[in-house]
């Protein structure tokens, strides 16, 4: 799996929910400040763009509880329930299908739920209450919560008392006359209902030891399950309709080595449920027991009448770092961590089907580079105003504190345009340079150091404030489609499927640990031979300097070989070798049987021609058309996508550029690492490296323009390739897609994230490779006026693409005239007579 992010402002998770309908797919995140007192509501779509999307509620003199923010969907409506703890409160809105009158909604923009949250009162006695004091004295309020819907209608707030306990708020169904009620739950056999607001001065016996520390509820027929993992370190489940407490199980019983923790009170602990119809209610226990902590997994099972037991199904040991949220499916549990530096991790595992208790890695988008290198013959200023303001590496908000920290606060900055933005950081750093000079004269040369200096001082104050955006808050799992969703303070990041080959170039050794792991070879001997050979690739990774790196990305920029770019690199890397890296390499090498199978296998797993055209294969009639027209339409869906091929193409880019220095190498040692002898390293000099120089300079290409910002000032950046998507590319994916479908549901079929998603990136980086015969990326830029992203783009594949060269100097002609330089078109048509009467005469 991979992350790509979008940026929606939200801080602090205590609850996450996701709602899905066949004409809507909207992602639902609620957060919480760090004091604990405001919760923000965000609603987004990937079909539709909202307006009026977030709204901040602010409770004073009160704390949210974790867990005590949940949000319920019914036919009619979207209902929010929010538990503090003093106080308990129930916000109805209106169905997103129940906001548009028409069945088939076709409006670009739509207002949110949200949009009307202003005019509803927090404090209507008809969805509020103050939650009632059970004991005498008492000044703390609830610890923790879970609130819940019944099948009735019935809104429930489950909360964690002090002195142990759980009592439950009851709001009659919204539309219904009604009191609110509260029942109080103890370890008794039978619990005293309170009446009203009274609480019950019959009370069974509590302990310190019975504060719930995490609750979760599921309703299983006409009955509520509570479940609370407690103090003294035991799962507690409890039956609302009976009031009665119908199990109790010691956690430590399921923890090898759990001696002395008995005697300690459990801090951190934390509860899941997942519910499927193959397997029942399961439950995910984690134990934060300090240096070993551990998931346990659980299954529900009605053994005869009000009579239940738990089964073990699993024990997985969590990792060393900090957990920071899990969530469980019917499958699997998906782990969120930080490590000592503040990294993001995730990671999944299968809880039945793990014998090596191995868990899968997620690919999280990496920080931006923590220092710019400026070549000599690169303008400080522009180098760093090129990394700031390209995509996928800063948000605006992170530039906008740091700027305003750079004004040091003289106004506040909102909704610039993002050329504008970028006028007033040149502007600010400028100014900081040109008040710190103190003498006249300077030579360029000490001019340069000063712009490195003030430029690298305001680059590292953006990193910090990314760094702090980027801090993970809690993940969700939609049960529906199968999206995970990654929230942290500045924007949620969506996980896409990893392919299969990005996933082999991005694991870890320890994850490549048989050829189980290497789908993409029928063949287990090829399978070997691939692993052994991705490992090597990883080595040569390693030896190449950031410098050689960056003499790699200019060869490629200014259309130079790079078979040629390859042999400098390697050279470099065999001058500079004082790790005996090549050595190691070479050891590796000598492991492999078929090198050449191994490269074939590889190589065509990363090309991506094709013979046909993207588009749908057959009729598709009206009512779907209109259905689909918005699938995947909104700007998040855009930056989703768009970003998943530019993180597949700068994977990809890196693979092939590895790959053909280890060729070079090949050559190099000749037979001594090739079993084939000579008939191999012919194939490698003819065949293998042609094609993978021209899969480097492919994938080179579609990074580029994954990057390519479009000719236009706007509030936020838009790059060429997300105005292909928006304009041409979307439609005819998803066309394409449906008629693929076996299912007549659109639905259905087509909102199945990791399906969809993997498909739609696959064939949107299928329509923008230059050596398939589809020719609307170039068609989109001409029509949208964006000559000077078009001359680019046809100087990049000039050399080395021999598709569409006519249609490509068409399209120059055109560029040249739309600017007024009509005598570049004369010169351009002279030198291809020229060069076509060369040729005819030789």
């Amino acid at each position: 799996m991979t992350a790509t992010g979008t940026n929606p402002p939200i801080s602090s998770p205590v609850c996450v929910s996701k709602l899905d309908c066949t004409k809507f797919s909207n992602l639902y995140a609620v957060s919480r400040s760090t004091s604990g007192d405001t919760v923000q509501l965000l609603e987004q779509s990937l079909d539709t763009n909202l307006l009026n999307n977030a709204v901040k509620l602010k409770f004073t003199h009160c704390t949210v509880l974790p867990g005590g923010v949940s949000i319920q969907e019914t036919l009619n409506n979207v209902i929010v329930l929010i538990a503090t703890n003093q106080s308990v409160h129930r916000i109805v809105l209106l169905h997103p299908t129940r906001m548009y009158r028409s069945e088939l909604v076709t409006e670009f923009q739509m207002q949110s739920i949200f949009a009307d949250m202003g005019k509803l009162s927090l404090q209507d006695p008809t969805h509020s209450a103050i939650i009632p004091m059970t004991t005498v004295g008492q000044t703390a309020g609830p610890s923790a919560a879970t609130a819940w819907l019944s099948h009735r209608g019935e809104a429930h707030y489950a909360l964690a008392l002090p002195a142990g306990g759980i009592m439950v708020v009851t709001f009659p169904p919204h539309n219904t006359q009604g009191s609110v009620t509260a029942v109080e739950l103890k370890r008794s056999s039978m619990m005293q209902r309170l009446a009203g607001w009274m609480p019950s001065a019959i009370r069974g016996e509590q302990s310190p030891g019975d504060l719930a520390l995490s609750l979760a509820v599921r309703e299983l027929e006409d009955d509520s399950f509570i479940f609370a993992i407690c103090q003294d370190h035991k799962l507690r489940m409890w039956s609302f309709r009976d009031q009665t407490c119908l199990l109790e199980a010691d956690m430590l019983e399921y923890m090898p080595a759990c001696k002395g923790v008995k005697r300690v009170a459990g801090q951190g602990h934390r509860l899941r449920l997942a519910f499927s119809s193959t397997t029942g209610l399961c439950l995910a226990v984690y134990m934060a027991v300090p240096q070993r902590g551990q998931f346990t997994v659980l299954q529900l099972v009605a053994t005869d009448s009000n009579r239940y037991s738990l089964d073990h199904i699993s024990s997985l040991f969590s990792t060393q770092e900090t957990l920071v949220d899990f969530a469980l499916t019917s499958t699997d549990i998906w782990g969120l961590w930080v490590d000592d530096s503040n990294s993001t991790i995730i990671k999944y595992i299968n809880f039945e089907h793990n014998t090596a208790g191995q868990w899968n890695q997620v690919f999280v988008q990496p920080p931006p580079e923590e220092e710019v290198h400026i070549g000599v013959d690169q303008d400080p200023r522009e180098t760093y105003l090129e990394v700031l303001f390209s995509p996928l590496r800063f948000t605006a908000s992170a530039i906008v504190k740091a700027l305003q920290i750079y004004r040091r606060g003289s106004e506040r900055i909102v909704d610039l345009p993002w050329e504008t933005l970028k006028k007033e950081v040149t502007v600010a750093v400028e100014n900081e340079l040109q008040s710190s000079v103190t003498e006249f004269e300077f030579s360029q040369e000490e001019y340069r150091q000063l712009q490195v200096e003030f430029w690298s001082k305001f680059y590292a104050c953006c990193l910090q404030y990314q760094e702090a955006q980027a801090m993970p808050l809690g993940l969700t799992i939609s049960p529906h489609t199968a999206m995970v969703c990654l929230f942290k303070r500045g924007f949620v990041s969506f996980l896409l499927p990893c392919f299969a080959v990005d996933h082999l170039y991005l694991s870890y050794d320890e994850y490549l640990f048989s050829e189980e792991e290497t789908p993409i070879a029928e063949d287990p001997e090829v399978g070997r031979d691939i692993l052994q050979l991705v490992q090597c690739l990883r080595l040569v990774s390693d030896a190449v300097s950031g410098e050689m790196a960056y003499e790699m990305e200019k060869a490629l920029e200014h259309l130079q070989s790079p078979e040629r770019a390859a042999e400098l690199v390697l050279e470099n890397m065999l001058a500079n070798d004082n790790d005996n890296m090549i050595e190691d390499i070479q050891n590796k090498l000598q492991d492999i049987r078929n090198p050449t199978a191994a490269m074939i296998v590889l190589l065509r797993e990363m090309d991506l021609e094709t013979d046909s055209e993207t588009g749908g294969d057959g009729p598709i009639s009206l009512n779907v058309r209109i259905s689909l027209s918005q699938l995947y339409g909104s700007s998040t869906a855009v930056t989703v996508v768009c970003q998943a091929v530019c993180h597949m193409a700068m994977t990809r880019a890196l693979f092939c550029r590895d790959l053909l220095i280890l060729q070079k190498l090949y050559l190099r040692l000749g037979d001594n690492v090739f079993l084939g002898g000579g008939a191999q390293l012919l194939q490698l000099q003819q065949d293998l490296i042609p094609r993978s120089s021209h899969l480097l300079s492919s994938y080179y290409l579609l990074k580029h323009i994954s990057q390519m910002l479009l000719f236009l000032s706007v509030l936020s950046p838009q790059t060429v390739v997300e105005l292909f998507y928006q304009t041409v590319a979307r439609k005819a994916i998803i066309s394409q897609i449906y008629s693929q479908q076996q299912s007549p549901s659109p639905g259905n079929a087509l909102l199945h994230w990791p399906h969809m998603a993997s498909n739609v990136v696959n064939l949107l980086a299928q329509l923008l490779w230059p050596s398939n015969p589809g020719f609307q990326f170039p068609e989109c830029l001409m029509a949208n006026c964006q000559y000077t992203q078009l001359q680019e783009y046809v100087r990049l594949i000039g050399p080395w693409c021999q598709v569409n060269v006519g249609s490509c100097r068409f399209m120059l002609g055109q560029c040249y005239l739309a600017n007024g330089e009509g005598q570049k078109v004369h010169e351009t048509c002279h030198q291809q007579c020229c060069i076509a009467a060369f040729n005819k005469s030789t």
